[in-house]
């Protein structure tokens, strides 16, 4: 066997000094693979394994018993639990090496290659900490780099393999413009716009931070991290994302708003993009607007069954105000989108005015606002009333102008529906007082409120009976007559099918009719408290009311009612 001495000492040094030494190299194949590795520009231990001339393995052990140092699987690590920002991805990706631990001044870095002393000196000067060489293989390293977003190119390739089978229509000439270089980024937001489709995702929120950037989704209405992405991509894919939903590349200082259209399979579904210049760059929200929502009929939104016919019962009149209330992400806009689906029938003359227009309804006009251009929701809904329209939809009731002009409208002739921001259907009447509109107004015009909340509902697979306490229930707001045994509420579980217990989500209403003794309070200029009791009287449920029911049916736990209902 060729002996060290063969070969002129300042050829072999390193990692190729150890296996020659080691006898899993002869001197000859070393000196080859080092001046290959030179010749491409890559590491010794890349050249040594892709030659096959020592396995991963056999190397990882043979330098552990050479140099006196631990060896570590990889593959027994969680990527998710490894202490992140500790080491720049760039540099880690430039070394080849991943951080492993902290203790005290200590940094544990793992590396197939301890020989190298420039790697040390790097992370050692950057992170201010004395770096210890933990021995890995170098195809679980590999691996894992990627997994972590070790380069941009390499991490995105890998999150979003795949063939897709749709497009994103945008305008040529924007279309044009997106470097080639930037098709990793193109398929990496295409994955990430499929996986929340698939996820039954409402928004996805793209945000930079100083030393990360990270992507979550919002499911059931709750937010969750689905990946960390290089920082480095934020700016390409903010670019991406602007082209395809039409925005101005070059403007970063002032928010945007858009929208863009995804080919899915054979059905399209729109997005509402938002731009939001932060500290560390633009962070991005996209809604997902799926159209077939609006379609799936009043009785999948939850309404039992005396709220339904309440509902179903004023938008049938002939003129009228129906108002829907409740928080941001309540579901009020599905719930107007079913009602006008409704009432789309040929022979009516249907016009919505949004901010903006969300879901695209074929038969109904629908009008976006343009403040810019000063088309807002007072201009739209004079120009409505030219229009011979039966019924009106307007996105939103935000001042006095067009609480008057909605009002008059549904005065003289036109069933007008609107959503308001409060949190009940008795303190939408005291908003309108608030806002300046006469009490006799509000009173003839108003037929019916709903209030809503969304809550999660139970998989139906994994959920469990659950043990609340007699005084919990109580208090929660049961009855004594309501605990008589026949009945037991559920609890989350969790399984593969769902997300910590539950799937999907379903409505909690509040549907209060505008009944002669609740116009009087009206003229009287009732508080909020007088007009709750009053339709407490008239058999109306509140809010936490509602969803006792929903609990009682096991459609949802008692904890997520609290939640949502919990003023």
């Amino acid at each position: 066997m060729d002996t060290l001495a063969e070969v002129p000492q300042s050829t072999l040094s390193g990692v190729a000094r150890v296996l020659v030494h080691a006898g899993r190299l002869n001197a000859k194949t070393a000196e080859e693979l080092v001046k290959s590795a030179k010749e491409k520009k890559a590491s010794f231990i890349s050249s040594v394994i892709g030659a096959g001339a020592v396995a991963p393995a056999d190397l990882a052990h043979t330098l552990s018993t050479a140099l006196a140092l631990p060896l570590l699987d990889l593959a027994a690590v969680d990527v998710q639990k490894l202490p992140k920002n500790v080491v720049d991805i760039k540099l880690a990706a430039q070394y080849q090496v991943v951080v492993l631990g902290k203790r005290g001044n200590r940094l544990f870095i793992g590396g197939a290659d301890p020989t190298d002393q420039e790697a040390v000196e790097r992370i050692k000067f950057a992170t201010q900490l004395s770096p210890e060489w933990v021995i890995v293989e170098h195809d679980k390293l590999a691996k894992l780099l990627e997994a972590t977003g070790a380069s941009a190119n390499e991490a995105i390739e890998s999150l979003s393999s795949g063939d897709f089978e749709f497009d994103v229509t945008a305008p040529q000439e924007q279309e044009a413009a997106t470097d080639v270089e930037d098709a990793p980024v193109v398929r990496f937001l295409q994955k990430m716009l499929i996986d929340a489709i698939n996820a039954r995702a409402s928004d996805l929120h793209f945000e930079p931070y100083e030393y990360h950037y990270r992507v979550r989704f919002r499911i059931d209405g709750e937010l969750r991290e689905i990946t960390q992405p290089p920082i480095a991509i934020k700016d390409k894919l903010a670019s991406r994302i602007k082209v395809i939903s039409r925005l101005d590349i070059a403007e970063k200082r002032v928010p945007q708003d858009g929208r863009m259209k995804l080919k899915f399979g054979n059905k399209a579904i729109d997005f509402r993009v938002s731009t939001l210049p932060t500290l560390f760059g633009e962070k991005i929200v996209i809604r997902i607007l799926d159209p077939s929502s609006a379609k799936l009929g009043i009785d999948a939104l939850g309404y039992e069954k005396i709220e339904k016919d309440r509902l179903l019962k004023a938008i049938q009149r002939p003129y009228g105000m129906v108002l829907v209330t409740g928080p941001t992400g309540s579901g009020k806009t599905v719930s107007l989108y079913t009602c006008l689906n409704i009432l789309n029938q040929p022979g009516v003359n249907i016009a919505t005015v949004e901010d903006p227009a969300e879901i695209n309804l074929p038969g109904i006009n629908q009008v976006n606002v343009n403040d810019k251009a000063g088309l807002n929701f007072a201009v739209a809904l004079k120009s409505f009333l030219r229009q011979d329209p039966d019924i009106i939809m307007v996105g939103e009731i935000r001042d006095l102008e067009t609480a008057d002009i909605a009002i008059k409208a549904a005065q003289t002739g036109h069933m007008v529906m609107s959503t308001l921001h409060t949190n009940d259907a008795p303190t939408t009447l005291t908003r309108l007082l608030n806002m300046g509109v006469a009490p006799f107004n509000i009173a003839s015009a108003v037929l019916l409120i709903t209030a809503q909340r969304l809550a999660r509902k139970l998989c139906e697979n994994c959920k469990a009976p659950a043990d609340y306490p007699r005084e919990a229930m109580l208090k929660a707001g049961y009855a004594e007559t309501d605990l008589d045994g026949s009945w037991k509420p559920y609890r989350a579980v969790g399984c593969s099918s769902c997300s910590n217990g539950y799937k999907g989500r379903v409505g909690i209403y509040q549907v209060m009719p505008i009944t002669e003794e609740i116009q009087r309070l009206i003229l009287a200029e009732g508080t909020a408290i007088d007009l709750a009791a009053q339709a407490q009287r008239e058999g109306v449920r509140d809010l936490r009311q509602s969803g006792l029911i929903k609990v009682r049916a096991g459609v949802t736990t008692l904890d997520e009612v609290i939640s949502v209902t919990n003023e």
